[in-house]
Order: C-alpha cells, then sequence, then structure tokens
C-alpha cells in the first residue's frame, strides 16, 4: 500500500524515536510521548532537552510531567495557525501527518468551480474544517465533545476565519446523519475521523467495527447530486483493504474512484518513516 509522508511541516518534526517514545519538537516545544509502534531500540532519548514528558500509567491513561509551563501554544502549517494544548491522553489536540490530507481537502474545493459545502464528522478541534473554509467553503462541525468544538471555534478564530460560514454542533454522529438526511440536506464533501470507541453528547455508543458500517452507508443519502470526495480517517489499525471493501459496497455512484492509502511523518533520526494511520477515499469527480 501506498504511504503518503509529510514532509514540509517546518513547526513539526519527530526529531528520534526509540523503545516506545518519540521525541518531537512542536514550534519551540520539545514532547516526548509514547508510541506503541516504535519498537526499536535507538538509545536513550532522556538525554534530550525535554520540555514536558507523558507517562503511560499501568492502570490505563497516564500523566504530564513538565520542565517548564505550558499553557497553550501556536504552530503553523503553511498559512494555517493551530493552538495546542497537553491533553490527558497524551495528544495536543493535533494530528501533523494530516497535512497531507488537509492540502488534498484544499486542492479540491479551490479547484472546483462552485460553491462547496462540508460536513466535517467527529471533527475534533478542526483542521480538516479550517482547510476547507480557506478555500471558501461551507462547512458543518460536528463533534460530541463541547470541548472539543470550543478549541475548534479558537482555531478558527486564529485563522481569522470566524466570519466564514461555518456551523458547530455538539452532537452524536450517527443521530446527525439521520436527521440531515430527513431533513433533505445535502453535502458535495464529508470528512469523517471516527475513533475506535467513544460517546455521543448524551451517552450514545460509538463503535468502530459495528457502527461504521452504516455510518458510511447513511452518509451516501446526504451527498448531492454532484459530490466531491468523501474521506474517512482511521488511526484504529483497521486495514486499507478493510476500509474499501466498506466503500465498495456502499458506494452508489457507478464511476467512482475508490483507493486507501497510509499517512506517516518522517523521524529524523535515524531516518525512519512512522506510520500513522490510513485513510480511504471515493473521488466522484
Amino acid at each position: 500500500m501506498e504511504i503518503k509522508v509529510v514532509d514540509d511541516f517546518n513547526d513539526y518534526e519527530i526529531i528520534d524515536a526509540s523503545l516506545g517514545m518519540k521525541y518531537e519538537r512542536w514550534g519551540d516545544v520539545y514532547l516526548l510521548r509514547p508510541d506503541p509502534l516504535i519498537m526499536w531500540d535507538n538509545g536513550n532519548l532522556l538525554n534530550n532537552p525535554i520540555d514536558a514528558i507523558y507517562y503511560r500509567s499501568n492502570k490505563g491513561g497516564g500523566h504530564w510531567e513538565n520542565n517548564r509551563p505550558l499553557s497553550s501554544w501556536t504552530i503553523n502549517y503553511q498559512d494555517l495557525k493551530f493552538n495546542l494544548k497537553q491533553m490527558g491522553f497524551k495528544h495536543t489536540g493535533l494530528f501533523p501527518e494530516q497535512a497531507i490530507n488537509w492540502n488534498y481537502i484544499r486542492k479540491k474545493i479551490k479547484n472546483c468551480k462552485r460553491k462547496v459545502k462540508v460536513l466535517n464528522l467527529f471533527a475534533y478541534t478542526g483542521a480538516a474544517s479550517i482547510a476547507s473554509l480557506k478555500e471558501n467553503a461551507e462547512v458543518v462541525h460536528v463533534d460530541s465533545s463541547r470541548g472539543m468544538i470550543d478549541w475548534a471555534k479558537e482555531n478558527v478564530k486564529l485563522n481569522h476565519l470566524e466570519d466564514r460560514p461555518i456551523r458547530f454542533l455538539v452532537d452524536d454522529v450517527v443521530k446527525f446523519v439521520k436527521r440531515e438526511i430527513r431533513r433533505g440536506n445535502k453535502y458535495d464533501v464529508i470528512i469523517m475521523d471516527p475513533p475506535s470507541y467513544g460517546k455521543g453528547a448524551n451517552g450514545e455508543i460509538w463503535s468502530l467495527e459495528k457502527d461504521l458500517f452504516n455510518l458510511i452507508n447513511l452518509c451516501q443519502e446526504l451527498l448531492s447530486a454532484t459530490p466531491l470526495f468523501m474521506m474517512i480517517n482511521s488511526y484504529s489499525g483497521l486495514s486499507g483493504t478493510i476500509l474499501e471493501n466498506i466503500l465498495k459496497l456502499t458506494n452508489e455512484y457507478k464511476n467512482a474512484k475508490i483507493t486507501s492509502y497510509e499517512i506517516g511523518l518522517k523521524i529524523t533520526k535515524p531516518n525512519l518513516i512512522l506510520p500513522c494511520g490510513i485513510t480511504g477515499l471515493i473521488e466522484y469527480e
């Protein structure tokens, strides 16, 4: 399978990786975080200057230990800006490998000679929404977490896009999609980044294994008469073949092109690539 690697993210770098940990630079902030895919020994990373380390707990979860105060900070990718924070489960609110997909989203919308309406599901802190807004798309941004919606609003404002057409909705994704079908609303682009497990705004249970096929199938009913693409991202160990199988079985457009690819990040020392997930794609034009 093809792997697409981000090589132009100047504010982000995996400097080194060893024994389940990656040593990263986020702007001028240096973090050490766990990653189970790093199964090799490249020496002790604790010898490097580190601003914060995330330690896993044997009981699940973990905690940050900071060597300097870090409330929030900003990094750039091309003309996009993102506000970062330390989250409870090792994350910072941004997945830099997704720059591959932000570029694709922007190019497809920019090259379309009509107004584009985008639905972003499990939309997190809004990177894909911001990429769409930058190219003058109309965006509906849905996530079940009020905190993530507030963070996405911060990022939209940081990019001076708050006057662009975007609706933020705290909602269970499946329930929202079903309501949109009943309302007769249509979208040219649908993007989703579903977790392996999650809870909706009112405690609804989401399971990737049980619910992904049904959700993608439902989303076919939300596509406009002339859709551009549907993009599904997965960090849950799902194979590209499985994603393609689901897309083939749910796709209702005869001439659509269905593909999948890995996305990854370079590791500076040693010169390796860290795979970071799978993207499944249906291109309609």
